[in-house]
């Protein structure tokens, strides 16, 4: 009989007792818990581990490597101990630039530097070391089943309101009720100031220039005795061998009839992308990228692209820039044109450096865009920042509608057609004005030239037209703003924050200030929800402004005018303008506090509200939100505003800009100037001007973004290269 065996003699003859051999279970590193007591770490806590510092401590590193290297190369080809030692100041972009030269160092500084300054009409470009700019139209022609001027069954601008009864035109009403009483109010207003400013007014003077107007005929002028005939774009005689594309002056030379048919492009428009008469993004980026290759090409005179790669740009964007428009550009720039490095400025920032000023208000009437900033030792002032959709484009055509009201000869004039366009503003270029003492019926001519056709010599007489149109600055309700939103985030979404999904594109509290303001009030059942907890959503269609009284305005200085008939009392957000006697600005409720705008306005709802408010008031608001509580600064401000851009290129349209705004502010009047560029810089370069300056700084220039840095980080980079918070 087999004895009984212990548990241990049974574990070992069934081979499941377990024996250590003092060997690890794997060969993986076992990693020790986290101890949550003491946690720490440094990721991403010093500028050092961060590779766009890391980088730029490199070439630093680099460079006095490479200076050390040619000292001792020095000293031992002379053998002397006394030679000076190399200087210390000498930019690596200067270094730079002298490699890429073969060792010239004749070569001027900002030679290899391309500055670009998109607009809604114009693209300035040019080297860096250039005195002035190239000037181009920011267009392109694209061959189309048909012209722009045939759109639409051929429906013309200014459009014409046809009455229901015949289908005739009333030309008393041809540009709606509205525009009449409101272009009749400015006329009446506009006289009783001459009277009371001691200025003669003949009674009759409407219906004079009206009389002559109606009877008036052209004369036809043959082309050979036409000595400023226009030289026309010629096209092959075989459709087929057109080309597919046309940018810049020739494109706006095309003739509208022409075989095969041409439509003309504007990419950007009022300042943001033209969402509206493109079907996709990508034809929109490309046409912008045609425009820079073609202008960069044509103007800057590199006409062989495998050379980029040697020059540097500089690109200005806009103060409210739009971050996925700042990144699609910067992939184009980097991927497709492949320059060296890219850096962003603003516009009002490169405008100061353009012009010298440390402080300044920059005021930016553009074509189609005018936009405020106030600027503060190299720095734009966040707040302060104003964005507002009219420009020289909307007084041409305000001016061509007063000018047709009052039986203009040429009537069948239509900005459509490209030959009528570059005609419109010629003629608002030389017969507007805001000086009162040329204000009296004149007799003037001008040429119309079509291609194809004989040259045609109008003679027409104006009243008060040349001023009213300009005034529309001050009241944008009797410019053509139906069409401003048309195709908004048709193609293009705003850009929103990674992390909690909210829009993040920059905003301002002056920009708000005025979004709310120019909103409607809330509706009835709006205001119940809101009064029981719930956050209405306001409906954001802009609304009519009440009638302009020219004369309440300059005479009644106690009394600020109001941009909405709306009965509501004023808002309380930033920014909002005072009571001409008040001697306290409007501010906002601090840095980190929450306006009255941002807590009613969402980030749709503000993209509904059209951007437009009077010039004066709008200049006063941006100036209240950069000073917070600061008298100092706010009289700094006022004595520092400094206009720019083609559109206040009117003669005596800074005096009157001046005069406006000491009327709103009589406490601060003699506080209040206007400036101008120094050294007689054209204001419609300055901020070109100011991008080459910039491109050029020495030593200082930490915001160039190289293709390296790009390909491992990509528009992340931005964050720490933009010399804003991004």
């Amino acid at each position: 009989m087999v004895g009984k065996k212990s548990g241990k003699a049974l574990l070992r003859e069934e081979g499941l007792e377990r024996t250590d051999n003092n060997m690890d279970l794997t060969g993986w590193p076992q990693v020790n818990m986290i101890n949550q007591k003491n946690y720490y770490t440094e990721y991403l806590k010093r500028d050092d581990q961060i590779l766009v510092f890391r980088l730029q401590n490199e070439e630093s590193r680099n460079r006095m490597m490479r200076k050390a290297k040619d000292k001792d190369r020095a000293l031992a080809s002379s053998g002397k101990n006394d030679l000076p030692l190399p200087d210390a100041d000498v930019d690596m972009d200067e270094e730079a630039q002298a490699d890429e030269a073969g060792g010239a160092a004749t070569e001027p500084l900002g030679s290899k530097v391309v500055v670009i300054h998109p607009g809604s009409y114009n693209l300035r470009i040019g080297l860096a070391s250039d005195a002035l700019p190239k000037s181009v139209p920011m267009v392109i022609a694209r061959k189309w089943k048909e012209s722009e001027a045939e759109e639409r069954g051929g429906e013309p601008k200014p459009k014409r309101v046809k009455r229901e009864s015949d289908g005739g035109v009333d030309h008393d009403r041809m540009f709606g009720e509205e525009f009449a009483t409101q272009y009749t109010t400015m006329s009446s207003d506009l006289k009783i100031r001459m009277r009371n400013n001691k200025r003669r007014v003949l009674p009759n003077s409407k219906e004079l220039v009206v009389n002559y107007n109606r009877r008036t005929t052209p004369d036809m002028i043959s082309e050979h005795n036409d000595p400023l005939r226009i030289d026309w774009t010629e096209l092959p005689s075989n459709p087929r061998e057109a080309p597919e594309v046309i940018t810049g002056h020739a494109a706006l030379r095309i003739a509208d009839d022409s075989k095969p048919r041409y439509k003309l492009f504007w990419p950007i428009q009022r300042g943001w992308c033209n969402e509206y008469e493109y079907t996709s993004r990508t034809l929109l980026y490309e046409d912008i990228s045609v425009i820079l290759e073609e202008a960069i090409k044509s103007q800057v005179g590199l006409n062989r692209k495998k050379d980029w790669n040697q020059y540097s740009c500089v690109f200005v964007i806009p103060d409210l820039y739009e971050r996925l428009y700042v990144t699609s550009i910067l992939e184009m720039l980097l991927r497709e044109f492949r320059f060296g490095r890219v850096c962003f400025i603003q516009e009002s920032l490169a405008a100061s450096f353009g012009a010298g000023y440390t402080t300044a208000c920059i005021v930016d009437i553009g074509a189609q865009k005018t936009s405020i900033c106030c600027v503060d030792e190299g720095m734009c002032i966040e707040n302060s920042r104003v964005n507002l959709k009219y420009g020289g484009a909307d007084v041409t055509d305000t001016f061509i509608k007063m000018m047709l009201f009052d039986h203009f000869p040429y009537s069948d004039i239509n900005l459509k057609r490209r030959y009528d366009f570059l005609l419109a503003e010629e003629l608002k270029q030389k017969f507007c004005t805001m000086n009162e003492a040329d204000i009296s019926v004149q007799l003037y001519d001008f040429h119309m030239r079509a291609p194809g056709e004989a040259t045609k010599k109008y003679t027409f007489k104006t009243y008060d037209e040349v001023i009213l149109a300009p005034l529309g600055y001050f009241q944008p309700s009797i410019f053509d703003n139906s069409e401003k939103l048309l195709g908004r985030r048709k193609l293009i979404d705003r850009s929103y924050d990674i992390y909690d999904n909210s829009p993040n594109d920059p905003s301002s509290s002056a920009q708000l200030a005025i979004l709310q303001a120019i909103a409607p009030a809330p509706s009835v059942d709006a205001t119940a929800s809101s009064a029981n907890g719930d956050t209405a959503n306001v409906a954001a269609t802009p609304v009519r402004q009440q009638p302009y009284n020219l004369a309440n305005r300059f005479n009644d200085l106690e009394n600020t005018p109001r941009s909405s008939v709306a009965g509501s009392p004023a808002p309380e957000g930033p920014g909002t303008p005072q009571p001409a006697g008040s001697s306290t600005p409007a501010v906002a409720n601090g840095p980190t506090g929450p306006t009255s705008a941002e807590k009613t306005l969402s980030a749709s709802e503000r993209d509904r509200i059209i951007p437009v408010y009077p010039l004066d008031q709008a200049i006063l608001t941006s100036i209240s939100n950069a000073v917070r509580d600061d008298e100092r600064k706010m009289r700094d401000l006022l004595g520092g505003i400094m206009v720019t851009g083609g559109g206040g290129q009117i003669p005596g349209f800074y005096a009157f800009l001046e005069e406006r705004l000491k009327a709103l502010r009589p406490d601060l009047a003699k506080d209040i100037m206007i400036g101008t560029p120094p050294r007689e810089l054209d204001p419609q370069v300055v901020t070109w001007k100011g991008g080459s300056v910039f491109g050029k700084l020495k030593g200082t220039n930490d915001s160039w973004i190289g293709q390296m840095e790009y390909d491992r980080l990509g528009s992340r980079l931005l964050a720490y290269k933009c010399m804003w918070a991004w």
